[in-house]
């Protein structure tokens, strides 16, 4: 952008924001690729583009270029404007699809002739030419062009007319008395170029031919039809350029408007904002729209249903509640436990480093989404993309459709590993059921001291053993207190840790959801949000592009 701008500056005053017009117009295109209709962005590429290449070119010249049809008389005006007759001198007018170029000063123009493809045989130096200092130098700057005749039978001369057309900074349209309503100019020309009324002079030539009470007439027929074009203001001169009618009046309005400098801005702001209009019109005129955090969030419900994980979260509950309750129940019947199978095991999850080597890494065994729930996924998706393309043009909202539905196919395997490599804070038992277990074998083996001291008791007499001594707590016998303590206890401190238990799987289950559906979060702005994202990013530098070209 600093070379165009730069450009601008030798181009005009440095107030002027051409450069920065050219530069939005550029980054408008480049935003609009593949979304947007190619041809419109082609096309606002190439003014781009071309624009620059005429900013970094002479500011010192400008370029008029004479465009008509056979017999208008173009190749005259060229030489009544130029003073000379220059077929007289060795210049012809070529037949090929090459044109003429008269310059007044050619220094710092050889780079523009260049950039113009008007080869050196063709071009003629004003400066050497024998004319009067005053000429030249009100006429010094200008670079008139003669252009082959636009209705021309050769395709070459067509295509060199169409060129010089969009490279000329000023353009002068020569009507002929007989053509001027010919729709080849009208409709091919002139229409499409409404824009560009500030850089555009339309001459009526061989007014001679046309009798004297006619002719005010014919030059209000002809305003008549360029107001139907569009192009209601743009000068209209009647001239003989055979009998120097009128041709001065033209040659001091081509020198007004070289001497303003103001032309060849003039030109490229037309041919910017022309560009700009078309892109606008293709890519729509609507403000970026927002993410809903709604529309987010009931995408991130349906992968999260897709994924298991409801599933998951309750195998988490149960499976905290499966070792809670083997560590903290009574340790007679929390044995028979260990035949139930670990809910989580069996999802392969929490399996451990061992476990992911044997069943493959990042690998689960939840349930794969049923055919509803894939319906629900798809129908969030299309609800997400449907909300930000909502007034949007529909090439851009068929552009946000596609980039949402770009990595679905790779959802399944995706979702399988956020949940398996998600940490559920399942794998360990709570700290204080560790020591509920401690407590639990403590009981457990005063209830065998107790029933093994009441066993001696029973059959020591039997055996002729010596009765051992029976302490007593509270009329209790410590061998009694001992066997019923332990068993009571240990039955009670069971009932009371299944109701810890619970609560502390509900809470495993919570902090295990959050977990997970913070990582299916992640999934789905990776697979759906950050894609629709990157589109209201372009779009959003398409619209800022063209707020600048527009300006």
């Amino acid at each position: 952008m600093t070379s165009l701008l730069e450009g601008a500056k030798k181009l005009v005053a440095r107030s002027s924001d051409i450069g920065a017009r050219v530069d939005g117009l550029e980054r408008a295109a480049a935003g609009a690729r593949g979304r947007v209709d190619d041809v419109v962005v082609d096309h606002a590429a190439a003014v781009a583009a071309r624009a620059a290449g005429r900013l970094k070119l002479s500011a010192d010249h400008t370029v008029v270029a004479l465009a008509g049809a056979t017999g208008s008389g173009k190749s005259s005006t060229f030489n009544a404007l130029a003073g000379l007759e220059l077929a007289s001198v060795g210049v012809r007018r070529p037949t090929t699809s090459w044109a003429t170029a008269c310059v007044w000063g050619k220094e710092g123009a050889e780079e523009l002739l260049e950039w113009l493809g008007i080869p050196a045989r063709h071009q003629v130096t004003r400066d050497s030419m024998l004319s009067s200092a005053d000429e030249d130098v009100e006429m010094r700057g200008v670079v008139l062009l003669d252009l082959p005749d636009h209705d021309s039978t050769e395709v070459s001369h067509h295509l060199e007319v169409d060129r010089l057309v969009q490279l000329a900074d000023m353009l002068i349209w020569v009507l002929d008395p007989q053509k001027y309503a010919d729709a080849a100019i009208h409709d091919r020309f002139l229409k499409p170029l409404a824009g560009h009324r500030d850089v555009m002079l339309v001459v009526l030539n061989h007014i001679d031919t046309v009798p004297e009470n006619r002719r005010a007439s014919m030059v209000d027929d002809v305003r008549r039809l360029l107001e139907a074009d569009g192009l209601a203001g743009v000068p209209v001169l009647p001239i003989s350029a055979r009998h120097g009618w009128g041709v001065d009046e033209l040659r001091g309005l081509v020198v007004k408007r070289v001497a303003e400098k103001k032309v060849t801005r003039s030109r490229l702001a037309a041919d910017v904002r022309a560009a700009a209009e078309r892109l606008q019109e293709a890519a729509g005129s609507g403000k970026a729209p927002t993410l809903s955090k709604e529309r987010v969030a009931a995408l991130d419900d349906a992968f999260a249903d897709a994924a298991g994980v409801p599933t998951v979260v309750k195998a988490v509950a149960d499976s905290t509640r499966l070792r809670a309750n083997r560590a903290t129940g009574w340790p007679v019947t929390a044995w028979f436990s260990r035949l139930k199978p670990d809910p989580l095991k069996r999802l392969h999850l929490n399996l451990g480093a061992a476990g992911k080597e044997l069943t493959g890494a990042s690998r689960t065994s939840v349930p794969k989404a049923t055919g509803v729930q894939r319906a629900r996924v798809d129908t969030e998706v299309r609800a997400l993309a449907d909300q930000v393309g909502e007034g949007m043009a529909p090439s851009w909202a068929h552009a946000v459709r596609a980039a949402s539905v770009s990595r679905l196919p790779d959802l399944g395997d995706r979702l399988d590993r956020a949940v398996a490599s998600t940490d559920l804070g399942a794998d360990k038992i709570p700290v204080w059921a560790g020591l509920v277990k401690i407590l639990q074998y403590v009981l457990i083996l005063s209830a065998l001291v107790g029933a093994g001291w009441l066993a001696l008791l029973a059959f020591g007499s039997y055996a002729r053993l010596p009765e051992p001594p029976t302490p007593e707590v509270g009329n209790f016998p410590l061998p009694t207190l001992l066997l019923l303590g332990g068993v009571g206890l240990g039955l009670l401190l069971a009932l009371v840790c299944r109701w810890l238990v619970s609560l502390t799987a509900k809470a495993r289950a919570r902090k295990a959801d959050k977990r997970l559906r913070d990582a299916i979060s992640a999934v789905s702005e990776e697979m759906v949000v950050a894609p629709i994202q990157a589109e209201l990013v372009s779009y959003a530098e398409v619209r800022d592009g063209l707020t600048a070209a527009l300006r």
